[in-house]
């Protein structure tokens, strides 16, 4: 995901702007591993290999996310971690 793109991207949910970015792994303007975090209603967003998954509750891969949350828990804050909406650890 380009860094140029947080000037565009709002909460799916409830439309907050703007998202904190959280980057585990990026390159120069490229964000290839990170969070995207609503502070307005807890949710956060993975970004895998430079992709914001950005889904409604619903439709999101439970599995897919506590991974992630699992493999990159030394490198985000509490609030995604312990927190955070949908889902946490």
């Amino acid at each position: 995901m380009n860094k140029k793109m947080m000037d565009m991207l709002v909460c799916p949910i409830d439309k907050q702007f703007p998202l904190e970015l959280h980057e585990t792994k990026s390159k120069q303007e490229v964000i290839i591993e990170g969070v995207l975090f609503c502070s307005k209603c807890t949710r956060f967003y993975p970004i895998i290999e430079e992709i914001p998954i950005m889904l409604p509750d619903e439709l999101r891969d439970k599995k897919q996310d506590i991974d992630f949350l699992e493999k990159n828990k030394q490198n985000l804050p509490q609030k995604i971690i312990k927190d955070a909406n949908p889902w946490h650890l």
